[in-house]
């Protein structure tokens, strides 16, 4: 008899624990809506003719989107242990790391490390630029801006 009424007994509590989480879930939909932010360090030419980097967090709709016009994108593979000197940015674009490991070093000798997920927004198009290591080999996903016109 006993085990008899533990399945409906067990199903029931279940159902309670449910009920609960979604009640207070409904309660604060603003804690729902929270979202971790996503960063972007950014890449700029200051007054001073140098590199600089800032963090910046990515700004979203209200739908959760984040609008870039690019003009393409293209894979590029870097070789482990390489480093490619004191260089600026081609252009205007977003450098997504995909995979792999390296650092990018600025003004002052600040270095900041990049991996898998990382976004760079590359912005020193002119000055003395940035340097580029790569620990491992690093696939990015590098994405060029329809504006070209450095905010």
């Amino acid at each position: 008899m006993i085990s008899k009424f533990r399945w409906p007994m067990i199903v029931g509590l279940l159902a309670v624990f449910v009920l609960v989480s979604r009640a207070q879930t409904q309660r604060d939909p603003a804690a729902a809506q929270q979202h971790k932010p996503v960063m972007i360090t950014r890449l700029y030419t200051g007054p001073d003719g140098l590199t600089h980097a800032e963090e910046i967090e990515a700004n979203f709709t209200a739908n959760g989107v984040s609008k870039m016009e690019v003009t393409g994108a293209e894979l590029h593979r870097m070789s482990p242990s390489t480093t490619a000197d004191w260089h600026t940015g081609p252009r205007r674009q977003f450098v997504i790391t995909l995979s792999g490991s390296g650092e990018i070093e600025v003004a002052g000798g600040q270095k900041i490390p990049v991996g898998p997920g990382h976004i760079d927004l590359i912005e020193d198009t002119t000055g003395k630029g940035h340097i580029t290591r790569n620990f491992e080999e690093r696939v990015t996903l590098q994405l060029p801006l329809a504006d070209q016109s450095v905010k």
